[in-house]
């Protein structure tokens, strides 16, 4: 298909004809197969989403004069044929609309987990697949760098990995180094971004002389999904988060926020992930000491996002006795946790 095609709309000025023109375009596009159209201008392909080719002839045959519609097919032709980002992510915004599967909002509500592909859910505190990928959507592009100094199972690589990003993990327990980077080396040696976790504790890992090693000065992305203090038992480790005092949990945390802020790209996104606690029946607010942690480093904040989880493996089937345990102690049952969306001036 041409853009002369829908160039040569813009001639009629029947609002009748035109209309019947539109109808006659839009059964063709309907009729052929595949979920992409194929439009070509001047010798150039341009791929895109034929539901969103039909929606936006749709909303051209709506308008209610001659005028607007001229003023949609003009928009349609633009998105068609050129690229306008924000310069963080891919996302063309000429086709905005065309973006149905990227969150938007503040309040996420994820079903269940994405358990495709090398996804596993076995990890005890393994973050949900959807946020890292929700997450290099949004605040990077194709072969960007990223970073997550607490990698765990390899989540945010293997989003990585798919999204054509590259991403650098870093894990205290040299175990879990070992099955992921075997785990991505075998099922994705032919596809592009570099993926590779490292073994060290973030609050001293030499990273700087790491991304000389790759010719780098700077990361674009980072991503930090740290112990919920010490909820979970990550290792035995003494470094652990999960193994310190509150104290020495935020005095750790600082330390390696700064560490990785240095390397980050100025104007570019720190994403945190991290939830709430209980202590003695009084509800510690993590989240929040962490979000403000991270503003006295200098960061701005952009946006605080609730993701809720529904089940956990800590109360798998026993939802009555968690509901009859809040009504008898006064408090609610943790169903949400925080993105905090930070950009470093």
């Amino acid at each position: 298909m041409n853009i002369g095609i829908f160039k040569k709309l813009l001639n009629e000025h029947n609002k009748k004809t035109l209309n019947d023109n539109l109808e006659q375009l839009l059964a063709e596009i309907m009729h052929e197969s595949g979920a992409e159209a194929v439009i070509t201008e001047k010798g150039k392909d341009y791929t895109i989403s034929r539901k969103y080719l039909c929606s936006a002839l749709k909303q051209v045959k709506a308008a209610y004069s001659v005028q607007r519609m001229h003023y949609y097919l003009k928009r349609l032709i633009k998105s068609i044929t050129t690229v306008r980002t924000n310069r963080v992510n891919d996302i063309n915004l000429n086709r905005w609309q065309e973006y149905k599967n990227i969150y938007t909002d503040s309040l996420w509500i994820f079903p269940k987990r994405d358990s495709s592909g090398l996804h596993n859910a076995g990890y005890w505190g393994n973050f949900i697949p959807q946020i890292p990928n929700q997450l290099l959507q949004r605040y990077t592009r194709e072969n960007d760098w990223v970073i997550d100094p607490f990698a765990g199972m390899g989540t945010t690589l293997i989003e990585g990995k798919k999204l054509k990003r590259n991403v650098i993990g870093i894990e205290l327990q040299q175990k879990l180094v070992d099955k992921v980077n075997h785990m991505i080396s075998r099922n994705y040696k032919d596809e592009a971004g570099y993926c590779r976790m490292y073994q060290g504790n973030s609050c001293t890992f030499a990273v700087d002389q790491l991304l000389k090693e790759h010719n780098l000065t700077c990361v674009q992305h980072l991503i930090l999904h740290p112990p919920y203090h010490d909820i979970i038992n990550f290792s035995a480790d003494k470094h652990c988060l999960s193994n310190l005092s509150e104290a020495a949990f935020f005095k750790a945390f600082t330390d390696i926020v700064l560490r990785f802020k240095n390397v980050l790209q100025p104007g570019r996104f720190l994403s945190l992930v991290i939830g709430d606690k209980y202590k003695a029946g009084e509800w510690i607010p993590l989240g929040f000491k962490a979000m403000q942690t991270v503003l006295e480093q200098g960061f701005s904040l952009k946006s605080i996002i609730v993701k809720n989880f529904d089940d956990t493996s800590a109360k798998r089937g026993s939802n009555e006795l968690w509901r009859y345990r809040a009504l008898a102690g006064n408090f609610y049952i943790f169903k949400h946790e925080y993105i905090f969306i930070f950009q470093k001036k």
